[in-house]
């Protein structure tokens, strides 16, 4: 398999580069604004170390949210832009995936802290989505977990989550979900909640 990846849906910056047997991952866990400045320069990096051009990559898979507005805009649109130019198709990956693909237990939910009680959540039985993206806040979250196992990408307080790789999760999730493959009209951000400008939130 040939592919590139790409998640800047949070705070990190994943690029993964896959040509057979060779495999290049940058991760920044604090790129943050960093993001559109950062992202070419480590795509390019990551393509070289592998020796993999774009036009001969299977598809291009993004991470296309829950999670940082502005960070999923820039991925969705690197994606598209390099989709648009080599021809290829692309793979959506939701950030719940990339959490929820690291674990092999029955019921996993996974969790991202949107902070101010308030989370996104995705539950997962043996990878296959039984509760949908939405967003929740604490309480409804402690009900979850007698049900759950909470995953997330970092460590939430109040609640027992077990913290995974974002980067195993994302190749993980390609791996099984190769097939789904869209054409760069279909590849949407997954806005589980209004931003914060749309709510009028300061």
């Amino acid at each position: 398999m040939k592919y590139l990846a790409i998640d800047t849906s949070g705070k990190n910056l994943t690029v993964i580069a896959k040509n057979g047997e060779k495999e290049e991952i940058y991760f920044d866990p604090n790129c943050g604004v960093f993001h559109s400045t950062a992202i070419m320069t480590q795509i390019e990096n990551a393509m070289d170390k592998v020796e993999l051009k774009l036009d001969q990559v299977d598809f291009i898979a993004c991470v296309t949210g829950a999670g940082s507005f502005t960070g999923i805009r820039i991925g969705i649109a690197t994606v598209k832009a390099l989709c648009l130019a080599s021809g290829k198709k692309c793979l959506p990956i939701t950030s719940f995936d990339t959490i929820a693909y690291n674990k092999k237990a029955d019921k996993v939910l996974a969790v991202i802290d949107a902070k101010h009680d308030g989370y996104y959540v995705c539950g997962y039985q043996n990878e296959e989505v039984i509760l949908e993206p939405q967003f929740i806040n604490g309480e409804y979250l402690k009900n979850l977990s007698k049900e759950y196992k909470l995953a997330s990408f970092e460590e939430i307080n109040g609640f027992n989550v077990e913290v995974v790789s974002v980067s195993d999760g994302l190749k993980n999730a390609v791996l099984s979900k190769s097939k789904d493959v869209v054409l760069i009209e279909e590849l949407n951000p997954l806005y589980v909640r209004k931003s914060q400008a749309e709510e009028g939130r300061p």
